[in-house]
């Protein structure tokens, strides 16, 4: 692969994934703003925050999943310039990010009574029931604001969510600044402050980008194109779901491993479970960065798709790749420079500060493989391949990450640092296969246009 064939991408691309990027990084700044302020009162409610986002996440990441199924297809027909596919796509985008948006709520309420059954302490867990039930309620307007983001950012309009979550995110700030501490005359209700000031940040957000989408000049002809509302096609549905469910169950598998990881660690004790917190809190923000590079990924491969032009879609996809090397090999080294010093920001006790920083050492090191496996999914979706990568996530983490951090952190007693050693392993080996899987796959759409073309 020759850089010049590259080049021509890497600036669509920034442009597409700056915006993207950082209103990633606004899904889980709301998680580092509650995690800082919330350490600041000990850290028993720092390890209830862990626990319960632990628990959020992995069903949380499974409506995210299904809302991505709207990118490609959105990118595909805005790149054959199909108005009515397009209408067809916002109305059943939105149906189906709000109907799973309201089923996950309800989850939310038979999860947070079966906390005490995953073994974590029992102080942690009367914390983090109450807390983990009003976040699960705020993932329906999540998966509001889902529908009508993906669906703006399959045609290319990528700062408005960007926009919309800078603005969530200095309202969560406030608000939990607020609410935990007791300021600006509010009451002083704790670690319960923070998951009142997301739900808070989240409705906002879901009713601005729905104004955006339901409004904007731009976007007349496909609201125009889209028909009644009220009544959804069955077959347009079940295409959305047959392209989603995979990336929401590839997701669920991936952050049910970090997920389940954190169980493991929460039976060390709650300092280990604070000190986890702190260093899975800072990975996840490189990490939304890369994921912000990989959405980015599937909009280009996925237009150029439609477009017809795989070449094309393929070099898109190695520019994407190649800029997550470097930012994430960047950010491996900024966190061996600050591991010392980066704990602070959340807690100072002692213990949890140095569990904390050799655990951000391990989390130095799997940068690379999270940045390159996250844009080698963005990749892949614009290709519309997204089972075989839920095939590879579920053998890497449950087979191979879980089963080696288990023995490395209890059989060999190096305890969270051996289970964050799996989940480096994991990483690295799903990296590995997809970045296989995409050079196959696009090398044979590449011979299929060459053929065509003969």
């Amino acid at each position: 692969m020759q850089f010049s064939s590259l080049r021509p991408h890497i600036k669509p691309t920034l442009l597409l994934a700056y915006p993207v990027v950082l209103s990633q990084l606004g899904h889980v700044l709301v998680n580092v703003c509650d995690s800082v302020m919330v350490g600041q009162t000990g850290k028993i409610p720092l390890a209830a925050v862990s626990l319960g986002v632990s628990v959020n996440t992995v069903v949380m990441v499974l409506g995210l999943g299904l809302s991505m199924g709207i990118t490609p297809l959105v990118a595909a027909a805005d790149g054959k310039r199909d108005v009515r596919r397009l209408g067809e796509l916002l109305v059943h985008g939105v149906w189906l990010s709000a109907v799973a948006g309201l089923v996950l709520a309800g989850v939310g309420f038979l999860i947070a009574p079966l906390l005490h059954h995953l073994h974590q302490p029992a102080e942690v867990v009367a914390l983090a029931a109450p807390w983990v039930r009003v976040l699960f309620v705020s993932l329906l307007p999540l998966m509001v604001f889902q529908g009508f983001k993906q669906f703006a950012e399959g045609l290319g309009l990528t700062r408005q969510a960007m926009f919309l979550s800078i603005m969530a995110n200095v309202i969560n700030a406030l608000l939990c600044y607020a609410l935990i501490f007791g300021h600006f005359g509010a009451p002083r209700l704790g670690l319960m402050g923070s998951a009142w000031a997301t739900l808070t940040a989240r409705i906002l957000m879901a009713l601005f980008m729905g104004l955006y989408v339901l409004r904007a000049a731009r976007l007349r002809p496909y609201r125009e194109a889209a028909g009644h509302w009220l009544h959804p096609e069955a077959a347009v549905l079940r295409r959305l779901i047959g392209l989603g469910a995979p990336i929401g169950v590839q997701m669920m598998f991936e952050m049910g491993a970090f997920s389940f990881s954190a169980i493991m660690i929460g039976w060390l004790g709650a300092t280990s479970l604070a000190a986890h917190q702190i260093a899975i809190n800072v990975a996840s923000v490189t990490y939304m960065a890369a994921s912000g590079i990989a959405a980015a990924a599937t909009i280009r491969v996925g237009n150029l798709r439609g477009l017809g032009d795989l070449s094309g879609a393929r070099n898109a996809g190695f520019t994407s790749y190649t800029l997550t090397f470097l930012f994430m090999s960047t950010m491996a080294l900024v966190l061996i420079a600050g591991r010392n010093r980066i704990p602070y920001f959340y807690n100072h006790d002692p213990q949890v500060v140095a569990y904390a920083s050799n655990l951000l050492l391990i989390a130095a090191l799997f940068q690379v493989s999270d940045g390159l496996q996250v844009v080698g999914l963005g990749a892949l979706r614009g290709l519309e391949d997204v089972k075989v990568p839920s095939v590879v996530a579920l053998l890497a983490y449950w087979a191979v990450a879980l089963p080696l951090g288990y023995a490395l952190g209890f059989l060999l007693h190096l305890g969270a640092t051996g289970v964050w050693i799996g989940l480096l392993t994991g990483l690295s080996l799903v990296a590995g296969v997809l970045l296989w899987r995409f050079r196959q796959h696009s090398a044979v759409h590449v011979r299929q246009e060459a053929l065509l073309a003969r």
